[in-house]
């Protein structure tokens, strides 16, 4: 995902009082008479243009509500202190990751009364992103965007290569052996971008394996297709060289037409447009060895905290938001992200287009991270540095998926309450 929000690991549970609705029937006014919709997110600098923008058509559209968006770092974080005596929005703009975590604080609203009450129709958003909104069989956000990780290609550098966009593994290299080119010991323009070892869960799902063994008790990721997954990368970089660790060095080479292939998401389709002469093209993930395919799908929804003063303001701004097919069109036009409303994502507007549809395809087969209580660590204290270590040559491949095992095991364990 592009964003990842840090979240506030708390002991206990924070208990709350007061039922659903309006708190003592206060509520507060903007100018107008119109009541005041209190809006929290993550979203800064052009972002927040690109909100004001959706903001301002909801609050034309009718009579009743008027949306205020405020910045908030730490955005968990500060909902939590504000809990606690201080200051509450009434809708949150957040990863849904962090969804079940915060339910389970007994942070959020159960949005399942209102969703029946006004029949809205789980189905027509994209199942994985519903699933990661859901804490206990119940839900707690509505899905509103999303994003995955789809294969991005230079065409001039391919074309120059006389090569066509891959779509296997077998291809993948092929590709990048050709599109690499090397002054001496110097590498001056690579195959394939191979700088993010947290792309680990997707390469293993095209490989055939999983992280988790099938109920999310232990790490399932030291098998077979993990080696598997990690014997390519090192053919892609120490067998056909067509990366170097540090090529990038803190800069976009793919955007300055030194990368000829590189996974990315659709955040970064209105950078690279604006770059001159960068022409480029995007298809889905790689499939692997054995034909499967694979991809992560994140991104944002919309929830509304457990004590917020004004839920019923928000939740009619979440339905006009998520549920108007032509508003999630509308709010792609200006912020590139793909809705997670199905029927919107399946607009002619990126089905059409040749750089959205390869998302719009994989969202098919994307899935999200398991949400199982301390995945997160797993993957961030006991696998990525074992994988780095690889990179890095400080370990063979055997002993950091199993030094990840054992600290991923651990970390799953704990967190179950064992």
């Amino acid at each position: 995902m592009k964003k990842v929000l840090k979240g506030l690991l708390l002991a206990g549970t924070i208990t709350l009082l007061g039922a659903c609705g309006s708190n003592n029937g206060q509520t507060d006014q903007a100018d107008g008479g119109k009541q005041t919709i209190t809006f929290w997110g993550s979203w800064s600098g052009d972002q927040v243009d690109q909100l004001n923008q959706l903001i301002n058509q909801y609050n034309d559209s009718q009579d009743k509500y008027e949306v205020a968006y405020k910045v908030q770092d730490n955005v968990e974080e500060k909902l939590l202190t504000g809990m606690a005596g201080g200051e509450i929005p009434d809708v949150i703009l957040w990863d849904r990751v962090n969804t079940a975590m915060y339910a389970q604080k007994n942070a959020l609203l159960d949005l399942d009364d209102l969703i029946a009450e006004d029949n809205i129709d789980m189905t027509s958003f994209y199942e994985e992103t519903v699933k990661e909104m859901q804490y206990e069989e119940k839900q707690y956000g509505i899905p509103l965007l999303v994003d995955n990780r789809s294969l991005f290609y230079n065409k001039t550098l391919l074309d120059e290569a006389g090569v066509e966009p891959p779509t296997t593994w077998d291809e993948l290299l092929d590709v990048a052996e050709k599109t690499t080119k090397w002054d001496g010991n110097t590498l001056v323009q690579a195959g394939f971008s191979l700088d993010d070892v947290g792309l680990f869960n997707m390469w293993l799902q095209q490989a055939g394996g999983s992280m988790l063994n099938t109920d999310n008790t232990a790490t399932a990721f030291n098998s077979e297709a993990g080696m598997e997954v990690l014997d390519f990368w090192d053919k892609l970089m120490n067998e056909a060289k067509v990366y170097q660790q540090g090529f990038n060095d803190g800069s976009d080479a793919f955007a300055a037409g030194k990368v000829a292939l590189a996974y990315n998401g659709p955040w970064a389709l209105a950078d690279y447009d604006k770059v001159d002469g960068l022409e480029y093209g995007i298809v889905p993930p790689m499939t692997g060895p054995n034909g499967d395919k694979g991809a992560l799908t994140g991104g944002f929804g919309l929830v509304i905290p457990k004590t917020a003063k004004n839920q019923d303001a928000a939740w009619d701004f979440i339905k006009w938001w998520t549920t108007n097919p032509d508003v999630g069109v509308e709010f792609a036009k200006i912020s590139t992200w793909l809705p997670a409303n199905i029927e919107a994502a399946q607009d002619p507007y990126f089905t059409e287009n040749e750089k959205y549809k390869a998302f719009v395809e994989t969202m098919d087969f994307a899935k999200i991270r398991p949400t199982v209580t301390g995945y997160s660590d797993v993957e961030r204290l006991a696998l990525i540095p074992q994988l780095e270590n690889v990179f890095s040559g400080k370990i063979n491949a055997q002993k950091a998926l199993e030094n990840a095992q054992q600290q991923g095991d651990k970390i799953l364990k704990e967190g179950s309450g064992e």
